[in-house]
């Protein structure tokens, strides 16, 4: 029988099998964006849409969809194939970097807030590097799930992740500004949230004070 550690996350497109799948500058420029917060590097991201796919593909995938949650609650998916025509017309399996980074679901069921008129529904999902990306598993077929973010045409935000998401980056920096006045040098904290608990940032290194804030 396989071990907890073995199996944990194994659909997961974890910073494991990136460090496996991509080149030694590519994972670093991702793990910069991931961690650090930095704009993906345009220039990368076809590398990580190609090991992406060929990962997925190995692991039983045939399709891709990017995941986000709209305002009117619950969850959303667009599936796409990776299946697409070559130049003689055959069919050949792939996944460009556009795909990866953006997509655009049909946006006229989702709340608008007045912002637009039904013939101007448009959103578009754009891909969240902070959440890894995984498959999920339905029957007999499996899918690349891409987590996302769900903007407007406009700029609007249509979902519920990007609030959270600013409101990370809004305590993060905060939570910078009040450990350096007390003497502590940090580039980042980490908000960790538990049932029962609150919301508590923590710092990742170099920090000299490791208590809770």
């Amino acid at each position: 029988m396989a071990k907890i550690s073995q199996v944990y996350g194994e659909l997961t497109f974890n910073k494991k099998i990136m460090k496996e799948k991509l080149s030694k500058e590519v994972y670093a420029k991702l793990i910069e964006t991931i961690d650090e917060g930095t704009p993906l590097d345009s220039e990368i991201a076809a590398d990580v849409a190609h090991a992406m796919k060929e990962w997925a593909i190995e692991n039983g995938a045939t399709h891709f969809s990017h995941w986000f949650q709209p305002q009117r609650g619950g969850t959303a998916e667009k599936h796409d194939a990776f299946i697409t025509y070559g130049d003689g017309g055959e069919i050949v399996e792939r996944f460009s970097a556009s795909q990866l980074i953006q997509s655009e679901p049909d946006a006229s069921s989702f709340p608008s807030g007045g912002i637009r008129s039904t013939f101007e529904a448009r959103g578009y999902t754009a891909w969240d590097p902070t959440s890894p990306a995984f498959l999920l598993e339905s029957e007999d077929s499996k899918t690349l799930i891409i987590p996302s973010v769900f903007l407007s045409w406009t700029g609007e935000v249509l979902d519920l992740k990007t609030p959270l998401l600013r409101s990370q980056r809004a305590l993060n920096e905060i939570v910078i500004k009040l450990q350096r006045l007390l003497g502590n040098r940090t580039s980042k904290r980490v908000s960790i949230r538990g049932p029962g608990t609150g919301i508590f940032p923590f710092c990742q290194r170099p920090c000299r004070n490791k208590a809770r804030s």
